[in-house]
């Protein structure tokens, strides 16, 4: 049987401010803008806020209206990467089988490893208590035989908590969650399920294959699929895989240029910081869209060079948006494909020497302040957002 962790860190960018900031601890602390903020978007923010219904993606504006007696602060990415970069250095200490998914997640395949702990509740802790010795902050763990299932059982206790599912406990586990709980699942499939009788894994158990084909193609067959916990997928190391991407299945459906400009940018960061943690470059960029109808979108461009910046990735998937331009969508993504070991480091937007010197100019002042003293301006059209909704599939 496989043995598969998923590492969810908890509200990792607040856990990170709190840890800087211990003056904010027990207060609803709000990450992604200033008060003031009327394009900004809440990247994550403490439980303590989340009782007030603030959560990721949420326009701080409407954040504000929810809890006015908020702490809002700016977010501060190279401090997260810094953290970051610490705990992922800790996961080859348990295991040579890493797929990192974003600053804050990882999957790592302890297939074989099970000898070396008392038993996979003890091999949970473990890692729970090396993360917090060394960095301070909390992490939630789910074991599995899968990765779907390992998923869900890290979002089960958070925060801080660990949940181990054995193959006689899934079931059990399954068929009391919503349908919501299924990636790929939002509110607008949450919907037409529901026309149909639908609202827990357990109703949609009862619905063949078939019948889910005929209704909702491709998208039938999945959710027929997680529905009884299969799940194919592989660990992938990030120097094995084909391609690096990061999504985000939106609760709402979103049309407004600017918040997806600041999404795009956001996810445009995560997918850079994986290409250079494990040295990688990309020549070709695909954007993802899936519309409010489930139909799913996928365009794509081929680079001269191949790049691992930022820059490159986040106007290269605008320019390719600008089809999709005004359409209400419910997902969106970047995903970097072709890679390889070898490439051009020097952002092909910087098409001088003064644009490649004001770019070493901001990398220094912000490392030196551990901060986002400068910034692009696309990042103050919508803060960045905390990376994975429990909606959307992780690679």
């Amino acid at each position: 049987m496989a043995v598969i962790l998923h590492v969810d860190m908890d509200a990792f960018y607040a856990a990170v401010e709190l840890l800087d900031h211990p003056e904010y601890c027990g207060l609803p602390l709000i990450v992604g803008g200033e008060k003031s903020s009327r394009r900004g978007v809440v990247a994550t923010c403490s439980y303590e806020a989340r009782k007030f219904g603030v959560h990721s993606a949420m326009s701080i504006p409407r954040a504000v209206q929810l809890c006015p007696q908020g702490i809002f602060i700016p977010t501060r990415m190279e401090r997260y990467q810094e953290v970051s970069r610490q705990i992922h250095g800790l996961f080859d200490e348990f295991s040579p089988v890493v797929e990192p998914l974003s600053v804050d997640e990882a999957f790592l395949d302890m297939t074989g490893c099970e000898h070396f702990y008392e038993s996979l509740e003890d091999m949970g802790q473990r890692i729970k208590e090396r993360i917090r010795s060394v960095t301070g902050v909390t992490a939630s763990v789910g074991i599995a035989p899968n990765k779907f299932l390992a998923k869900l059982a890290s979002d089960h206790n958070k925060p801080d908590g660990l949940l181990v599912l054995r193959p006689e406990d899934t079931d059990p586990f399954l068929l009391s969650l919503p349908v919501k709980k299924l990636w790929g699942v939002g509110q607008v499939a949450q919907r037409q399920l529901a026309q149909r009788g639908i609202y827990t894994i357990r109703d949609l158990r009862q619905r063949s294959q078939e019948w889910l084909e005929k209704e909702f193609g491709n998208f039938g067959i999945h959710i027929f699929q997680l529905a009884r916990g299969i799940d194919e997928r592989k660990v992938e190391p990030a120097g094995q895989a084909k391609s690096i991407g990061q999504e985000l299945t939106f609760d709402d459906d979103y049309a407004d240029e600017d918040t997806i400009k600041g999404i795009l940018s956001q996810l445009a960061d995560k997918v850079g910081w994986r290409l250079r943690k494990h040295s990688l470059y990309t020549r070709t960029i695909v954007l993802k869209v899936r519309t409010p109808e489930f139909s799913t979108y996928t365009r794509s461009f081929t680079l001269k060079e191949s790049v691992q910046d930022n820059d490159t990735l986040f106007n290269t998937a605008w320019r390719l948006y600008q089809e999709f331009k005004g359409q209400p969508l419910r997902l969106i993504g970047i995903t970097a494909a072709n890679l390889g070991r070898e490439g051009q480091q020097l952002s092909l937007f910087d098409d001088n020497a003064t644009g490649r010197k004001l770019s070493e100019v901001m990398d220094a002042l912000n490392d030196r302040y551990e901060s986002t003293a400068l910034t692009k301006g696309r990042s103050l059209l919508g803060r960045r957002k905390e990376t994975q909704r429990e909606n959307e599939p992780p690679r």
